[in-house]
């Protein structure tokens, strides 16, 4: 037997033992030979801890069993990389149950032909993590991303590292923190004679509405390597991530014939496990299937593309579409699906409602417009923001909205336009679980582009960071919130302005959601388990209209008996919807956190 506990076939072993010392793995193997002092200087068995997991250099590591032995040394949440792999084949054969070759491209840009002619960043600084803030916020981005998180605490201790140097994009109105890198100088790590670097870890926030980040904090990283002399910057990026690898190439990174090799654990197991059961599933399934499938409790998937499954565990079989299950009575759904029927119940038990009209009644419609100046136009049965129009403010427009309405359910509902910010709030069980400020959609001007490619970029980069579910309709009301805002689609925005594209604050037409559970006041949170009990349902998702949600001041507008659960991170809203389900999945070892606490 092996270190690794795997036994190995006839021969193998010999085998091993005449390449443990002719397998060099260099990245530039010529560097090593002719008795090369520098190479003699250099460290054997190098890795990085950086924070997320242990960055080995595989080069370094003569003998395959010691890799071997510091990759199953993986420590639990963590995703460790052993990288510049020359011979992937004979790494896999020592361990072919423990490791997998990682589906990722190695790049290269060598720095003596780059050249900078990029333009400078407009709208957001590039600088260094500076705050304990700064680490919180990366920290953020990268659970929005679906990566592995890092102890802000070790970013701090890091900050000043001679290995690792961060490097944050800040929006310049706000200063909020909008995208990160993460750099390793080769050099500092192991003495390398090649005098290397290496990009890790670009993340941009979804929700950000500026252009060409993730390029900026590249090129400042590339820029700040050349400073300290390194001879190239090397990269891994997975082989189906077509936008970064166009940045890439773009930039004069070029492919390199190095691997990178990772355990086989619970963070990686997409990567090793080929077609999954929740293939073809949207985001809002998926999401639920995985956790499922983590906790043992047998899927089904029915019909992927309706979202349709099947979770089954000790007896216990329950049917879900996404969020939807047959936990949900047919007249709780019917209360969340009516919005007058939803409105009468909320007022009932004495929550603020917007006033509202009957869209087919004119006058009485066109009369509450006169008394309010601005209405929002919607479907009294719809999902997703489909059909509906906000900030109405003139008869002609309110004819053009209801009939838009109208295409999408005869009965349409107006309401007094209410000024204020878009807040989802998921119930689950009759507890709060997490809470979340959405906002709508807007770009931010360069100077250079035009409104319609700034629309198409922010569409684009909203979509990618959804798996599709996100993006902005190049349609009639995109136009006319544009015109609105006293621009066309061929207009160049001004550099440092900013432009609402959209008026509803919907995920799938471009919104975006921002986590505000610990900062809901406590009526909002008494205010929306007693709705949920009103509405008879275990699962809902409820919208209020708010000016902060630190304060008690809310208007109800209606309720989704089938709320998205893919965009609360970090709240546990898909482990609470499990536990709903399978109360006999719970890990009792694992404290629940945050939202659990907000209980009627």
């Amino acid at each position: 037997m092996s270190k690794t506990g795997q036994k190995q076939p006839a021969g193998a072993m010999s085998h091993r033992l005449r390449r443990k010392r002719e397998q060099s793995l260099l990245p530039a193997e010529d560097s090593m030979a002719g008795g090369d002092p520098d190479a003699e200087r250099m460290a054997e068995n190098a890795g990085l801890d950086c924070g997320w997991g242990q960055l080995l250099f595989a080069h370094t590591f003569h003998d395959q069993e010691q890799l071997i032995d510091r990759l199953l040394a993986e420590k639990p949440d963590r995703r460790d990389i052993a990288f510049y792999v020359r011979d992937p084949h004979v790494l896999l054969a020592l361990a072919p149950q423990e490791i997998f070759l990682d589906p990722s491209h190695t790049y290269r840009l060598e720095l003596s032909t780059y050249r900078h002619a990029g333009d400078p960043p407009r709208g957001f600084d590039v600088r260094r993590m500076g705050t304990r803030s700064d680490a919180d916020a990366v920290n953020r981005i990268y659970n929005a991303c679906g990566m592995v998180a890092v102890d802000p605490e070790f970013f701090w201790q890091h900050r000043d590292s001679r290995e690792l140097v961060y490097f944050v994009a800040a929006d310049e109105a706000s200063g909020e923190i909008i995208g990160s890198v993460t750099g390793v100088d080769h050099g500092r790590v192991y003495n390398d004679p090649e005098n290397g670097a290496s990009l890790w870890c670009l993340a941009v926030d979804p929700r950000a509405n500026h252009a060409k980040v993730g390029e900026a904090l590249t090129r400042h990283l590339i820029a700040h390597f050349a400073a300290r002399g390194c001879r190239y910057v090397d990269l891994s990026v997975i082989h189906d991530n077509e936008s970064a690898i166009k940045l890439y190439e773009r930039l004069g990174f070029e492919r390199t014939p190095f691997f990178t090799v990772k355990r086989k654990n619970p963070i990686n197991e997409k990567l090793f496990t080929g077609m999954s059961l929740e293939d073809g599933l949207n985001p809002y399934a998926a999401i639920i299937v995985e956790e499922a499938r983590r906790r043992g409790v047998a899927v089904d998937v029915l019909d992927a593309e309706g979202g349709f499954f099947r979770l089954t565990f000790g007896g216990r079989s329950i049917v879900c579409r996404e969020s939807l299950t047959e936990l949900t009575s047919a007249i709780a759904m019917s209360r969340c699906d009516d919005k007058a029927v939803t409105r009468r119940l909320m007022s009932e038990i004495g929550l603020d409602v917007a006033e509202a009209a009957d869209g087919n009644d004119l006058d009485a419609a066109a009369e509450l417009l006169a008394r309010e100046g601005s209405v929002v136009v919607k479907p009294a049965r719809g999902e997703q923001g489909r059909g509906v129009t906000v900030d109405v403010r003139d008869v002609e427009s309110l004819k053009t909205a209801i009939e838009t309405a109208r295409s999408y359910c005869p009965d349409v509902l107006v309401e007094t336009c209410v000024p204020g910010d878009d807040l989802r709030v998921i119930v689950i069980d009759n507890a709060v679980v997490a809470g979340a400020l959405r906002k709508r959609p807007a770009i931010a001007g360069d100077g250079s582009a035009t409104v319609k490619q700034l629309v198409e970029g922010l569409s684009r980069r909203r979509a990618a960071a959804t798996g599709g579910e996100s993006e902005i309709p190049v349609d009639a009301e995109t136009e006319r919130c544009i015109r609105a805002g006293g621009y066309g689609w061929d207009d160049v925005l001004p550099s440092g302005e900013t432009l609402e594209v959209r008026r509803t604050a919907n995920l799938h037409t471009g919104g975006t959601l921002h986590d505000v559970t610990d900062l809901l006041h406590p009526r909002i949170v008494e205010a929306s388990i007693s709705a949920a009990k009103a509405l008879d349902t275990p699962v809902v998702g409820l919208d209020f209209i708010v000016k902060a949600p630190v304060l008690d001041e809310f208007v109800f507008i209606e309720a989704n008996e089938r709320p998205g659960l893919a965009n609360h991170e970090p709240q546990p809203v898909v482990e609470r919807f499990l536990d709903l389900l399978f109360p006999h999945t719970i890990r009792v070892d694992v404290p629940r956190q945050g939202a659990d606490r907000v209980h009627a």
